[in-house]
């Protein structure tokens, strides 16, 4: 896998553990929603309270809880990494194999 990761639209750089760490919380969090089976490109957007998720170009509907979950998850291990201090607009994208 390898994911790439933009704040506030500014490319952050990671190591490879990272990188793979992310990939894997990304797509672990994603592959519980339905619509995900047979991922091989996944793009998700947070910004303030509103999170779009994007699985092969297809967007996969969430509820208020599943969004929360995956906002407070995903910001949680994006605000820990050195150097992001503000994560008003997150996003990450996943190429699968």
């Amino acid at each position: 896998m390898k994911a790439k990761l933009w704040v506030n639209h500014q490319p952050v750089e990671m190591n490879r553990f990272v990188e793979d760490l992310l990939a894997k919380v990304s797509v672990a969090v994603a592959s519980a929603l339905k619509g995900t089976e047979d991922m091989h490109q996944l793009d998700i957007s947070l910004t303030k309270g509103d999170v779009s998720v994007t699985v092969n170009g297809k967007d996969i509907p969430l509820n208020p809880f599943t969004g929360e979950v995956m906002a407070n998850t995903l910001r949680g291990l994006v605000s820990s990494l050195k150097g992001v201090r503000d994560t008003t607009q997150v996003s990450i994208s996943v190429e699968i194999g």
